[in-house]
């Protein structure tokens, strides 16, 4: 059994120590999972009592043992129903980075093509994000660069048009039946406007309107880069992986699209919800003192 050391009734092998990583591993993926949501604190509050359950069975505590085992198998069952949106939301993540979730993947498997460059001539987005800036004019844009969204897609109005200053600038104006929800641009194209996405139920600065939450959740769910113009201040903030840039140049946000339509890792680059509220902090002590 590859024993390394024993306390007192415990056994330490090689196997054990491999299944305690594993388990750690998972146990802090899951927290970064629900970290900023309501449901951190129940999952804490499981874990506290299966930890209890564990040091019990293992003193051989028989009575307790049996009323924390039944509750433990009755737990299993209400943490399904509790944590529904959280674990539908860990099998899209799942589901999104797997390599089975390239639209293209059995193509280049059985013919091997290499597979051809998402980017396009961003332009026309750069300049129509300065037009409506500069006009408090609000807007949502989801970039792909490896999936048509479909199931978004059809929740609006399917355009399949050339991306284009003017298109952008006009599905956007404030008197237009399309403005409200979000355009999505795949290769070069806007496959559709007035798309609906899933809002995040994280618990967000009260900077973020609606259409923040919208990009943070398409981009929980998604692997996409999804870009928002604040209808009230004009500012320009980019999400990608659950997380957000705010007040960005242009320039910037020229940067980082290309970088992602190119396939360079940028998640880093983004800074976590909670930093929003740690910076407000701080700027409220300072002005304070």
């Amino acid at each position: 059994m590859n024993l390394l050391f024993k306390i007192g009734f415990l056994e330490i092998s090689i196997v054990n120590l491999i299944d305690i990583t594993l388990v750690s591993i998972l146990i802090y993926q899951v927290y970064k999972l629900l970290r900023g949501s309501v449901a951190i604190k129940i999952f804490l509050g499981f874990l506290s009592i299966y930890l209890i359950y564990l040091l019990v069975n293992a003193l051989r505590m028989e009575l307790l043992s049996i009323i924390l085992g039944q509750f433990m198998g009755v737990g299993v069952i209400a943490a399904i129903i509790i944590f529904a949106p959280e674990i539908r939301k860990f099998l899209l993540i799942i589901g999104r980075s797997s390599f089975l979730s390239n639209e293209n993947f059995l193509q280049e498997l059985l013919f091997w093509k290499k597979r051809e460059s998402q980017a396009f001539n961003i332009n026309p987005i750069i300049e129509a994000s300065k037009s409506l800036s500069g006009t408090n004019t609000g807007a949502l844009m989801v970039i792909s660069s490896n999936s048509e969204l479909k199931f978004y897609a059809e929740s609006g109005d399917i355009l399949d048009a050339q991306v284009s200053k003017r298109l952008l600038i006009s599905i956007f104006n404030k008197f237009s039946p399309l403005h409200d929800g979000a355009a999505i641009i795949y290769n070069g194209k806007v496959k559709a406007a007035r798309c609906i996405l899933p809002v995040t139920e994280r618990e967000v600065p009260a900077q973020f309107g609606l259409r923040h939450r919208a990009a943070i959740g398409m981009s929980e769910a998604t692997d996409t880069l999804i870009l928002v113009i604040s209808e009230e201040t004009g500012q320009v903030s980019l999400a990608k992986n659950g997380k957000i840039l705010h007040n960005l140049s242009f320039q910037e946000v020229r940067e980082f699209i290309n970088d992602y339509l190119t396939g360079v890792d940028i998640d880093d680059k983004f800074e976590p919800i909670s930093s929003f509220e740690r910076q407000r902090f701080k700027k409220t002590t300072a002005s304070n003192v």
